[in-house]
């Protein structure tokens, strides 16, 4: 595969500073390359399990010759020098609740369009689940890929939690562990039409999460035992959260 894009020169910085340290501290176990289109932009939709998770997701980008260039939480953008990084490294900052939400949207569309390979977490936040599975997610996914036209492919990571829990602080890189990511087919959205309805969106977007959870089954060999958490009941998250 080639890259739609150069990576930007501080992406470049990090890639050589952090990959070799990922190659030496982790183990990888990447499946489902050829469901990954081979040129054009598209939106990659992940689980989030962990304040990892961009690095080791950016490992396995970065390693399939994509540029990592994520939705990112607009309050990181206003963080001394980690905010001008992020704009240097062309993330595309998330406004969630305010009136400039949809700049957020039109931004991701723009780059898919632009032949970007976007990556968003459509839960939105790491998971809150005990076990770690995926939760409901949110309809900007699908909305990118739809108003774009381009594919959404699901992607579902397995291993980020162990080194560091959801919403922990606790930092566990020994033993090494293994970081599991498996890409799956994109996802149909061909019965949205011309001019979905929220209620179309709402049901792409559950195919979407039951295509990621699916995948996450396949890597951890068991399915999940309770019904899937909503997004949208959340509060605001506990600083440790149980493990079991």
């Amino acid at each position: 595969m080639s890259r739609t894009r150069p990576l930007p020169p501080v992406l470049r910085v990090v890639v050589w500073i952090l990959r070799p340290i990922f190659m030496v501290v982790t183990r990888r176990d990447w499946r489902g390359d050829e469901h990954l289109p081979t040129s054009g932009g598209y939106v990659i939709a992940a689980n989030h399990l962990s304040y990892t998770d961009p690095f080791l997701l950016g490992h396995w980008l970065v390693d399939h010759d994509i540029p990592p260039r994520f939705l990112v939480k607009d309050p990181l953008f206003a963080v001394p020098v980690i905010g001008r990084l992020l704009r240097m490294a062309e993330q595309i900052p998330v406004y969630r609740g305010t009136g400039l939400a949809a700049e957020s949207l039109r931004a991701a569309i723009h780059a898919a369009e632009a032949g970007s390979i976007v990556t968003i977490y459509p839960e939105g936040t790491m998971t809150r689940d005990p076990q770690g599975w995926p939760m409901s997610g949110r309809d900007g996914a699908v909305r990118t890929a739809h108003a774009a036209g381009v594919p959404l492919v699901p992607v579902a990571q397995w291993g980020p939690q162990a080194i560091m829990w959801p919403y922990r602080r606790e930092f566990r890189l020994f033993p090494r562990k293994t970081i599991h990511v498996r890409a799956g087919a994109p996802i149909d959205l061909s019965d949205l039409g011309e001019h979905p309805t929220q209620a179309q969106f709402h049901a792409a977007t559950d195919r979407l999460m039951d295509a990621i959870t699916a995948l996450q089954s396949q890597i951890r060999g068991e399915v999940p035992t309770s019904p899937r958490i909503d997004v949208r009941t959340l509060s605001k998250p506990k600083t440790r959260y149980e493990e079991s």
